[in-house]
């Protein structure tokens, strides 16, 4: 489902479709984090360019800055950290997602691309994506990750790993479409922890709290 052509709904269209009303968090007010930094700046106009264009070394207290369109969805920008190390965690935020990248997750799971991954999915997930919640639930807690529905159209990854922690933020979902899209990479353990302890601390629709 192409989540621009979503409308939106009322608290008695949300029951009727099985979908939450939203219920409090500790953590939902706005957090900002301020750092210096680094930037650089990058187009891209396919995931294969923009793979290209990146530094093969990525640089603690740098961010890269992209503006992209054609076939680059948030996935993409995982694979360019996954280019440069292994990760002991991830997490990832995003409204929607494809089965295909649902099963990629898996297949980076199984290899030891990551070790742990927590998911952070929007509300309409699990009554509109079905059979990708389903896989998801059957693959992330295999390896000791989180799968969880909030009030949440972020679109996020954070994650640790060897050489490196990052935060990566994107206009873009994890479902491929033509769209221009923008995104960034920042470097740095900062920025992984800022949200870690945020997302840490959601209450998920589905979980018993």
């Amino acid at each position: 489902m192409d989540d621009w052509n979503l409308k939106l709904w009322n608290d008695d269209e949300l029951e009727e479709i099985n979908i939450p009303k939203a219920k409090p968090n500790k953590r939902r007010s706005t957090k900002c984090l301020e750092r210096s930094t680094k930037n650089e700046y990058r187009r891209a106009y396919s995931e294969t360019q923009l793979l290209d264009v990146t530094p093969k070394e990525l640089k603690d207290g740098y961010s890269y800055n992209y503006i992209t369109s054609g076939d680059v969805d948030a996935l993409s920008y995982l694979k360019i950290i996954l280019r440069q190390q292994n990760l002991n965690y991830c997490l990832f935020s995003t409204w929607c997602m494809a089965c295909d990248d649902v099963l990629q997750i898996e297949e980076w799971l199984k290899k030891g691309k990551i070790k742990t991954c927590d998911a952070y999915l929007g509300e309409i997930f699990k009554g509109s994506y079905r059979n990708e919640w389903e896989k998801l639930n059957e693959v992330i807690p295999k390896f000791g990750g989180r799968v969880t529905t909030f009030m949440n159209h972020s679109k996020i990854f954070a994650g640790i790993g060897d050489k490196f922690a990052f935060g990566i933020q994107t206009s873009a979902n994890i479902n491929t479409n033509p769209r221009t899209e923008n995104g960034c990479i920042t470097i740095g353990h900062d920025i992984y922890q800022f949200y870690k302890d945020y997302f840490d601390d959601i209450h998920g629709f589905n979980e018993n709290i």
